[in-house]
């Protein structure tokens, strides 16, 4: 079965053909970085109108690199929250329109489960395992039972953690968006510097809190930094990530362990930082758990990541119709 996917729900527009939920025929992503960039942070509004004009190319591009043609598809899978709800409703209305076009089903499907999902487009993962949905605008952690069957164990309070890397590249003057560059120059320093806070590590059982990390970034360097020494910056990186890394991955291994699970999937588009990566893979060498990481082409945001959620969906003649609304917040365990 072919599926071809959406996805709209902030600032990348993409496309991809997957067949039977596993098989990645085409992942074609557009990205609007540079648009952004100059605002330092998304803009809703423009984010609405480069995907009118990007998603006609993305889907013929998807449809020409899988070699199949819309005759060939057997349904749309599409992201319907949570996200911008301009934006989600521009991949939403396309999607809805094809689906009337064609005559072919549409799935809609929510944004963090496709995340989670993805490593099952690389491998087998068996359930159940816990997972790390940790993006720009979301840290969750979820009991993951199979397709469609989640607990939410924690979240956060107040910022997302790549929200946090990006108003904190902000305060160090590193341009948006900042957590690739504050995860390379972290590389070049001192992760013991500065002891910023590790705020609700002891408390507040699995959820998370990382405006208060932010806050003592400011503090460090005040509100209007002069240009700071190449040293000096590195030493800020790596305390920082630090402590958003020792964060995540403590809360997480609690979850897991309060849990008694030994699987762990860490997504999003946070997972492609380095550091996490590093810090979770010395874990795992403990031999406690395993640990699984999407390929960083899946982690940020994509369409090839929700084939595995619609095709599951699609097969269960569990569809959408076309009166279906976007939403900009959605509950994964209400979906």
């Amino acid at each position: 079965m072919l599926i071809l996917c959406i996805e709209s729900s902030c600032d990348e527009t993409a496309a991809a053909v997957v067949r039977d939920g596993r098989q990645v025929l085409s992942n074609v992503v557009a990205s609007q970085v540079d648009v952004h960039a100059r605002y330092g942070g998304v803009v809703p509004e423009l984010a609405s109108r480069k995907h009118v004009e990007a998603l006609p190319v993305v889907i013929e591009q998807a449809l020409a690199e899988a070699g199949v043609t819309l005759a060939g598809i057997d349904g749309f899978g599409v992201t319907r929250g949570p996200g911008l709800l301009g934006a989600l409703l521009t991949g939403l209305s396309t999607a809805k329109a094809l689906a009337w076009a064609t005559g072919k089903p549409l799935v809609a499907v929510h944004h963090m489960e496709g995340h989670i999902l993805a490593p099952l487009l690389e491998g087998e993962l068996d359930f159940p395992f816990l997972a790390l949905a940790v993006s720009g605008g979301h840290t969750h952690l979820y009991r993951v039972d199979g397709i469609g069957r989640y607990r939410i164990l924690g979240q956060t309070l107040d910022d997302a953690a790549g929200e946090a890397y990006d108003k904190v590249a902000k305060l160090l003057g590193l341009g948006y968006p900042g957590g690739a560059v504050i995860d390379r120059l972290a590389g070049e320093g001192n992760p013991k510097a500065v002891a910023f806070p590790r705020p609700m590590l002891h408390k507040g059982g699995f959820d998370f809190s990382f405006s208060g990390i932010k806050t003592a970034v400011l503090q460090e360097v005040g509100p209007a930094p002069d240009p700071l020494p190449a040293a000096r910056l590195n030493d800020l990186c790596a305390s920082f990530q630090a402590a958003m890394v020792e964060v995540l991955t403590v809360k997480t291994l609690r979850a897991a362990e309060a849990e008694g699970l030994t699987r762990i999937v860490v997504a999003g588009g946070v997972a492609c930082n380095r550091g996490l990566r590093k810090r979770f893979s010395e874990l795992a060498a403990t031999g406690r758990f395993t640990v699984h990481f999407p390929s960083p082409s899946l982690c940020g945001d994509n369409a090839a990541m929700l084939g595995v959620p619609a095709d599951h969906y699609l097969r269960l003649g569990r569809v959408a119709g076309l009166d279906t609304e976007p939403l900009a917040t959605w509950a994964l365990d209400q979906c």
